[in-house]
Formats: C-alpha cells, structure tokens, sequence
C-alpha cells in the first residue's frame, strides 16, 4: 500500500494534487476523502473534476447526497455521505447512479466499512495545519482499481450465486 504525504499552503495546490490524483484514476475507482469540516475536501475534488475535464462549477454537495458532473470521457461523482448515518439503513441502491463503470467517485464523510465502498482504491485524508496550510495523506489501497475491480466482484459473485445453488 503506497502513502504519500505532501504539505500545501494554499488552494490552488490543493487543486493541483486533485489533479495529480485524478491523473492515475480509471474508470470505475472511488476515492474516499477524509477530513473535518474545511478541512479542504472539496477543494482537492474541484482540482480532480478540472484534470478530468469538468466545466462546470464544483460545490460541496453538503445539502444532497451528490452531485454528478460531465468529464472529457467520464462521469465525475462527488458525494459527501455527512447527513448519513450509515448506509446500511438506506435503500440498497441510493449510490447506483454515482459508482460504477463509467464514473469516477469521490466521496467525503464516507462509511469505510460499507459494502458499497468496500472496493474504494485511493483513501485521503486532509488535516489543518493552521492558516491555509494542509497536510494531505493519500493512500493507495491494495484492492483492483475501476473496471477491474467491478469484473472481479461480479465473477465473485457469480461463484457465490452458484455455490448457492442459484443460476448466475
């Protein structure tokens, strides 16, 4: 698992290492971004949306669970799961329409242990270090990224609807 750790001063490298997040990010990856409130959660996905191709004006979805922008050749996702209290609880498919093929998520406040987030490939974390001053943590997860990742769990899943007894 590769961390790297690196120290900005102010907005605009905060977008720049969104940036260069986004650059390594494929199809299907969810990144979880961790952080207390102005923390900078946002800030990074504006720069990563930008790399992707996103126009539009990138705001924290705070008062909805997301919001999905058009890319060059993607859709990004940006939830912020903060009202949630836990996935569990909710319909099964409130997240369909933002993970999966064809869409790169990012999502603040997230339930790390939900089924939904389990394949998450890139964790950040955002810490103040006073003024406009961050201490950005990201961390590679050792898990398959994007569309490999969705192939492999429906081949998984396909094994337990067999060892089941059930049709795939």
């Amino acid at each position: 698992m590769a961390t790297r750790i690196v120290e900005t001063s102010d907005s605009a490298q905060t977008e720049a290492l969104g940036a260069e997040l986004a650059a390594a990010l494929e199809s299907g990856d969810i990144v979880l971004v961790r952080g207390e409130l102005g923390a900078g959660k946002t800030t990074l996905v504006r720069g990563a949306a930008r790399a992707l191709g996103v126009l539009d004006a990138v705001t924290s979805p705070t008062f909805s669970i997301g919001h999905r922008y058009r890319g060059s050749d993607i859709v990004v996702s940006h939830l912020d799961l903060y009202r949630i209290a836990g996935l569990g609880d909710e319909e099964p498919d409130l997240l369909d329409d933002y993970l999966g093929p064809g869409r790169i998520a990012f999502v603040e406040w997230p339930e790390e242990t939900s089924p939904e987030l389990r394949g998450a490939r890139v964790l950040v974390t955002l810490t103040h270090e006073g003024a406009d001053r961050r201490r950005i943590e990201v961390c590679e997860r050792e898990v398959p990224s994007g569309e490999a990742w969705l192939a492999a769990e429906s081949r998984l899943s396909d094994r337990a609807g067999v060892a089941n007894g059930l049709a795939p």
